[in-house]
């Protein structure tokens, strides 16, 4: 079909307009026919049921006349034709439009910032008692310089403000590490779903000249159509039925070509949009993960810290070696000031890395094409 209209002359004497715009489209159909086996299969079915209708047509040019059966195989072939083509834009607009999968991983993947940013708010109520415990240990040593001044061998005291340190315990609690074991896991689930789609997207976005292609079958059917139309016009004795179907080959083919090149956009900029935003929530989702790793290696460094201050205590308490104990106490405490430190700075950096991973988010949102 593509060799045979792309030679036809810009005007047939059945009065098909083949204008520039056509004829450069048919030899674009061509071109594309020796490269693809399936519009290869396209071009040939299209011929054989084409060349079917007009053999039929023509035996009745003679008499000028058209029997019921040739009108029947007529509208079957058009029918068939148009039936090759349509299922393909039903689903490529119903894909354009289909994002409820998108937005439901939009939905979870806000909800699970949202209890990103409860565990932060957690991380700091955990670090505003590891400052408390802190301040204990400062006190103790506070009194202890106080009774060595005074010449106090009891450390009565001192031994008072280690035991409120001890009575503190860990500022780390079991729900806590619940709460981040969770956190994390939905940031790790929520990574391979974002990872899943991506890959969705990415077929999707190759696929478009896929429908490329289908946009040279869509057109060709058409010139095919409306040359079955011509020939009928043709031969139809009426008049008025004559001038029906010489009315549908005056219609502009090259506005369905310019609507299926629209389509096609809306399409690629849909899967755009929906891979921007896919992407923003990757890239939120992995920086959160990076975050929450970090602040777990900081924790572990922080509990080993007042364990060792732990231990010194209970060798004060328990062993009435407070001198000794003090030692170890101040050797330990500027690493454990550090600690509680980096891991405020850290718990900081995911809480403002998580609200700017949200609002990009949002904004790739705000800007996806609606069709």
């Amino acid at each position: 079909m593509g060799g045979h209209m792309s030679k036809k002359t810009p005007e047939t004497s059945s009065g098909i307009n083949l204008n520039t715009d056509m004829a450069t489209e048919l030899r674009s159909y061509e071109a594309a026919c020796k490269l693809d086996s399936d519009l290869q299969s396209f071009d040939t079915t299209l011929q054989a049921r084409a060349n079917q209708v007009i053999n039929t047509l023509a035996v009745g040019v003679e008499v000028r006349s058209l029997s019921f059966e040739s009108l029947k195989l007529v509208t079957e072939c058009l029918l068939e034709m148009n039936q090759d083509v349509v299922k393909v834009i039903l689903d490529c607009k119903k894909d354009i439009w289909k994002n409820q999968e998108l937005f439901e991983l939009v939905e979870e993947y806000f909800e699970n910032s949202l209890q990103t940013l409860d565990f932060c708010t957690a991380l700091e109520k955990c670090l505003k008692r590891a400052r408390d415990n802190q301040l204990l240990i400062l006190v103790a040593l506070q009194q202890f310089e106080e009774e060595t001044g005074l010449g106090e061998k009891r450390y009565t005291r001192t031994l008072h403000e280690l035991k409120n340190f001890k009575a503190a315990g860990d500022p780390f609690t079991e729900e806590f590490f619940q709460m981040y074991g969770s956190v994390y896991n939905q940031q790790i689930l929520m990574l391979e779903k974002l990872r899943v789609r991506q890959n969705k997207l990415d077929k999707k976005v190759k696929q478009i000249h896929t429908w490329r292609k289908v946009s040279s079958m869509i057109f060709v059917a058409t010139v095919a159509a409306v040359l079955i139309c011509s020939v009928v016009a043709a031969v139809i004795a009426s008049p008025h039925v004559a001038a029906a179907l010489a009315a549908v080959t005056a219609i502009p083919i090259g506005s369905m070509g310019k609507w299926i090149d629209s389509l096609l956009k809306n399409y690629e900029n849909a899967m755009k949009g929906q891979k921007e935003v896919t992407i923003s929530m990757q890239v939120g989702t992995y920086v959160a993960i990076k975050d929450l790793d970090n602040i777990r290696v900081l924790i572990d460094r922080l509990e080993v810290e007042i364990e060792s201050l732990l231990q010194n205590v209970d060798f004060a308490i328990e062993e009435e070696a407070v001198k000794v104990a003090i030692e170890e106490i101040k050797k330990k405490l500027g690493v454990f000031m550090k600690n509680v430190e980096d891991l405020g700075v850290q718990a900081d950096t995911c809480s403002r890395d998580i609200i700017r991973a949200r609002t990009v988010v949002l904004q790739k949102i705000i800007k996806l094409p609606h069709n």
